[in-house]
C-alpha cells in the first residue's frame, strides 16, 4: 500500500471528464506532481481532500477511502494552498492556531503549536504582526506553518515558491527539504517548476490530459537513460572511434579528441577502457550523462496515451 493510492479514479466537472481513470501507487517520502495547465492537478487534489466526488473508481490516503472517509483523510493531510486565504487582521499566531483548532486540536494545545510552527518556519519574531503587514515570501511561510501545525502525515502543497524572489524561494526549498529529511512527513508537491519539484522529490507523477503519462522514481528513472558517453582522448582516435563502433556504439568524433557515443546496454564503460589499453588510447575524461527531470517530463509529455473524450483545458 502507498501513502496515495490510486484506482481508477474518474472525475466529473461540469459534465467533463478531468482525471480518466487513473491507476497508480504513490509511495515516495516527497512526491512531485506536474503536467501542463488543464491536465488535472488540481483536481486530483481537490479530490484527495474531499472537495470533488469521484464519478468512478476511487482513491485511498494512508489506506483510507476519500468515497467513505474524508474526516479522516482530512486529520492526516496538511494543506498548503497556491491562493492567499487569509484573516488580514489577524496576528500570524492567532492565524496559525486558529487553523490548528478547526484542525482538532485544543485551544490550549493549537497555540502552543503554533508558535513551534512559525519559529520552524523562520517567522519567530514576527508572530505577533499583522498578517496584512507580512511579505509575499512571509506569507507563503505562514501558509506553510499552518498546515503544519497540527502535526499531519502528509503535507500538500501547491505551487509553494509561486511568486517568491530568489531568497525567499531558497529559504522555502530549504524548509522543504528538512521536512524531507526528518522524515515524519510525506510530502505531495505540485509545481510548474521544475527545479522545485528536482530538488526536493524523490517521485514523480505527471499527468497529462487527464491521464497518467509517467509515475516514477526520479532517480531510478535517470540511471535508466545512462548510455550517452562523452569522452576526451589522447591517440589514436580513428582506430579507437572504429573499434567502439564495431561493438555497436552509435559515435561521432570531434576536433581535439573529443567522442560523443551512445553505448547499447550489453557494453559497459569498462570496455572502452580495454579498447582504449589496447590501441595506446589514453581516456582523459570521461562524463556519463544524467537525464535531468525535464527530459523525464519532455519524454512523458510525447508519450502517446489515449485522452478522454472530454478533457478539461
Amino acid at each position: 500500500m502507498g501513502i496515495v493510492d490510486l484506482d481508477g479514479l474518474e472525475v466529473r466537472l461540469g459534465g467533463r471528464t478531468v482525471l480518466a481513470g487513473i491507476t497508480g501507487e504513490l509511495q515516495g517520502h516527497a512526491i512531485g506532481l506536474l503536467g501542463p495547465n488543464g491536465a488535472g492537478k488540481s483536481t486530483l487534489i481537490n479530490t484527495l481532500l474531499g472537495f470533488h466526488e469521484p464519478f468512478k473508481g476511487t482513491a485511498r490516503v494512508f489506506g483510507f477511502d476519500v468515497r467513505r472517509e474524508r474526516s479522516r483523510i482530512r486529520q492526516q493531510i496538511g494543506y498548503m494552498p497556491e491562493n492567499d486565504s487569509f484573516i488580514g487582521n489577524m496576528s500570524g499566531v492567532k492565524f496559525v492556531r486558529y487553523m490548528a483548532e478547526l484542525a482538532g486540536l485544543p485551544q490550549e494545545v493549537a497555540l502552543e503549536r503554533a508558535h513551534e510552527a512559525l519559529f520552524y518556519v523562520g517567522l519567530g519574531e514576527v508572530r505577533y504582526r499583522k498578517i496584512s503587514t507580512y511579505s509575499l515570501g512571509m506569507k507563503q511561510l505562514i501558509k506553510l506553518a499552518q498546515a503544519l501545525a497540527h502535526g499531519p502525515r502528509l503535507l500538500i502543497l501547491d505551487e509553494p515558491t509561486n511568486g517568491l524572489d530568489p531568497m525567499a524561494r531558497q529559504r522555502m526549498i530549504q524548509v522543504i527539504k528538512e521536512i524531507r529529511k526528518e522524515g515524519s512527513i510525506r510530502l505531495l508537491i505540485s509545481s510548474h517548476l521544475l527545479r522545485d519539484i528536482d530538488e526536493t522529490c524523490d517521485e514523480v507523477l505527471i499527468l497529462k490530459g487527464g491521464r497518467i503519462a509517467a509515475l516514477s522514481n526520479i532517480e531510478q528513472e535517470r540511471n535508466s537513460h545512462r548510455n550517452f558517453i562523452e569522452l576526451e582522448t589522447v591517440g589514436a582516435t580513428e582506430q579507437f572511434t572504429a573499434r567502439i563502433r564495431a561493438l555497436g556504439c552509435e559515435c561521432a568524433a570531434y576536433p581535439g579528441g573529443r567522442i560523443k557515443l551512445v553505448m547499447p546496454d550489453k557494453i559497459a564503460a569498462r570496455d572502452l577502457y580495454v579498447i582504449a589499453s589496447e590501441l595506446g588510447v589514453q581516456i582523459r575524461r570521461m562524463n556519463q550523462r544524467r537525464d535531468s527531470l525535464e527530459d523525464i517530463f519532455l519524454r512523458a509529455m510525447d508519450s502517446e496515451i489515449g485522452r478522454p473524450e472530454h478533457v478539461s483545458v
